[in-house]
């Protein structure tokens, strides 16, 4: 299996689907996806709990446990993390964590990278800034943040709400790292990141909420006797054992 770090290509980004659950890492394996990331929202909000506050360290224990049984790579969202928490999941089989600096000042997240890569040097550490996340960005203080976290060792940066196309071109040329970028409907495709040399693509949330607009159009279609999409997966084959590496 191609290590999980290789997968962020130039030309060729590791596009990541984020799961919640063992059925939708499941049937993203099968989809043929070699790597998949956890969503914290989907994993909070499918337990009543709040997402970005740390709520979650033992669901994403659990659910780690569980998703490394599958042939595929696994990254989990840690949130603004810990040395623990990291060190917790590289453990039970993640090879990747993200972690957000939630706009705390910069040495604190380096400090926490660097005391993450210290424990686990084998863990691809993907730090986050949140400069552009639900608010207009600073890009200049956005370059400055995740040249930070690459100088103490974070593996990957990730930028979520960057979307301008210059934006993003100049945060790649700011580092030797990938940069990761969310997808963001509308705003641009996989084939617009590929040519502006993003090397990850994160769907975030995006499927989680899909799916829970997919089932409340589904109850609706079936109180109002309108048509339900024909071609869902069977019972059987959604109750069988998941694969194993």
């Amino acid at each position: 299996m191609t290590t999980f770090a290789a997968l962020h290509r130039a030309g060729a980004p590791l596009v990541l689907p984020n799961v919640w659950d063992v059925a939708s890492a499941r049937f993203l394996v099968e989809a043929g996806f070699p790597a998949l990331g956890t969503t914290s929202l989907g994993v909070a909000a499918a337990h009543g709990l709040p997402d970005g506050v740390a709520a979650t360290d033992a669901e994403n224990l659990r659910l780690t446990r569980s998703l490394a049984r599958l042939p595929v790579h696994l990254t989990v969202d840690i949130e603004t993390g810990s040395v623990d928490a990291a060190v917790a999941v590289a453990e039970a089989g993640a090879v990747g964590v993200n972690i957000e600096d939630a706009m705390r000042p910069t040495e604190t997240h380096a400090a926490l990278i660097r005391s993450v890569k210290r424990e686990v040097p084998q863990l691809f550490v993907n730090a986050r800034t949140d400069t552009h996340w639900q608010r207009p960005g600073d890009l200049a203080e956005a370059v400055r943040r995740v040249r930070a976290y690459a100088d103490a060792g974070a593996d990957g940066v990730f930028v979520p709400g960057l979307a301008e196309p210059a934006d993003i071109a100049a945060m790649v040329a700011a580092v030797d790292v990938p940069v990761n970028i969310l997808f963001l409907p509308g705003r641009h495709s996989v084939a617009d990141l590929t040519e502006l040399g993003v090397r990850r693509v994160s769907t975030g949330s995006l499927l989680f909420r899909a799916a829970l607009a997919a089932a409340v159009d589904t109850a609706v279609a079936v109180r109002d006797g309108r048509p339900v999409r024909p071609d869902l997966p069977p019972y059987a084959q959604v109750n069988t054992e998941p694969p194993t590496p």
